[in-house]
């Protein structure tokens, strides 16, 4: 779920400017890698294709099937070991990431629905997974986006 927030969190507005962290080659490369990837500029393509479509659902302004391409064929394979079954994922190699990172999503959202969405904050791009026991988080963080709204409503109270 760490790689599915990153990667929706890739590309955020710092001082109102988009900062794209699989934008630069090398840097996409560097942030695959530490996510596991191979780096290559196929996975990065996807990568990016990938985020694109996954903020559309998780802002509800796309529909899975966009996904549909990325997944055509991808197949999961049971093995059977002493430690029980484990599921195996073959896809080629350059899109192996790419499709966690959507298995990881299909997962949230059957087994925690609603709860990851966009910040609440209209000036933030960055997303949360709402962990909290009531459900009601609506900040990707309580000290930066929270608070600011917080203060702009005590303001707006007090004018």
């Amino acid at each position: 779920m760490d790689t599915l927030l990153d990667l929706l969190n890739s590309r955020p507005l710092v001082n109102g400017e988009e900062q794209d962290a699989l934008g630069d080659p090398a840097e996409g490369r560097r942030w695959a890698r530490e996510h596991g990837g191979d780096g290559s500029l196929a996975e990065l393509a996807l990568l990016r294709a990938t985020r694109d479509a996954l903020q559309d659902l998780v802002r509800r302004e796309g529909s899975p099937a966009a996904l549909r391409p990325l997944l055509e064929d991808v197949r999961q394979v049971p093995d059977i070991t002493s430690e029980g079954l484990r599921w195996r994922l073959e896809t080629p190699p350059h899109a192996r990431l790419p499709v966690e990172v959507v298995l990881a999503w299909a997962a949230v959202e059957e087994d925690l629905p609603g709860r990851l969405r966009p910040c609440d904050n209209d000036e933030c791009r960055l997303f949360l997974l709402d962990r909290s026991r009531a459900n009601r988080a609506r900040w990707c963080s309580m000290a930066v986006c929270g608070n600011r709204a917080k203060a702009r409503r005590h303001y707006e109270r007090t004018r």
